[in-house]
């Protein structure tokens, strides 16, 4: 075991893993963060805390990781080269490790043009693979970046994530053999609406022999209406919605019964992905939803979660 993490450990035993997503508040305000815990504990594996997710000034992750481990739940800290350089993020993990905090997600960050400060100075003094590299030199060899040993262990396990939709379409296994060779130890990729496109990119990772060096847990989103289903699929770099999902969720009409039919399509992916070879788990993206995540799991055969010592 490389961290002792819950996640680590239910991967390791080839159980199929579940992860979630929890959006920290746009301010201070803990009984949002307390909210959310209590709607996805026991529900999944580990809790996906995102960073400044969209550019967006939220709590910070780490504060948040924190709140989680004082009561008991995994989270995966997510940080992003968007806002840090190698000093501040070294720092950052090292304030995380020591406050208990197992899992890292290493994101490059979305472009701050997206989000609520767009005249902001971006970092990017690493990207993700470097920023991949750098933690697993720092738990496994003890050293930062510099070479200067570091005072404690930082034991993370870390993840990466991968967009199989992206162009140019044979780069993407390509560049997921680089987080592999930069010592990942699980992805979560973008979410799943073009399944062919999917199994077509597993087909390739399995033949290149990456998902028996890494653990992939395949990304989906429940819809909440056809009309976000067309905004993901119009504006969402790296994501097409096809025509037929499109369809299905107009179908549904609006409110309660689109957002049931979201969450039934999103249940059907899973079992779906469940099926793909190489596929270890799944990670839920119920945006700002995390109401969501309990009737998906359920409905896809994920519950109980198992107990792994």
């Amino acid at each position: 075991m490389k961290s002792g993490s819950n996640l680590e450990r239910v991967l390791a035993s080839g159980a199929f893993a579940v992860t979630a997503e929890l959006g920290p508040p746009k301010g201070t305000d803990l009984e949002v963060v307390r909210r959310k815990m209590e709607t996805l504990k026991g529900i999944c594996d580990a809790i996906n805390v995102t960073d400044n997710q969209t550019a967006i000034v939220r709590l910070s992750s780490a504060a948040t990781c924190t709140v989680l481990c004082q009561a008991g739940l995994e989270p995966v800290m997510q940080m992003t080269c968007r806002d840090r350089n190698r000093l501040a993020i070294q720092a950052d993990l090292f304030g995380a490790a020591a406050l208990g905090v197992r899992n890292l997600l290493c994101l490059t960050g979305d472009h701050q043009v997206f989000g609520n400060h767009p005249q902001a100075k971006n970092v990017y003094d690493l990207d993700s693979i470097q920023l991949i590299r750098m933690v697993q030199r720092m738990r496994d060899e003890g050293v930062l970046e510099g070479g200067e040993e570091i005072e404690g262990p930082v034991p993370l396990f870390v993840g990466g994530a991968a967009n199989p939709f992206g162009d140019p379409f044979e780069m993407r296994v390509i560049r997921l053999a680089k987080k592999v060779a930069a010592g990942v130890d699980f992805i979560q990729t973008q979410c799943i609406f073009d399944m062919p496109r999917f199994k077509e990119w597993m087909r390739r990772v399995v033949d290149m022999g990456l998902h028996e060096k890494v653990h992939i847990l395949a990304g989906v989103m429940p819809l909440k209406s056809a009309g976000a289903a067309r905004f993901i699929d119009r504006n969402v770099a790296g994501i097409s919605v096809p025509a037929p999902i499109i369809q299905r969720m107009s179908g549904a009409g609006r409110g309660k019964k689109a957002r049931d039919e979201g969450m039934r399509l999103c249940a059907e992916t899973i079992q779906e992905v469940r099926e793909i070879p190489g596929v270890a788990g799944v990670h839920i993206m119920a945006v700002e939803w995390e109401e969501a995540v309990e009737p998906i799991a359920e409905a896809a055969g994920l519950l109980p979660r198992p107990i792994i010592e």
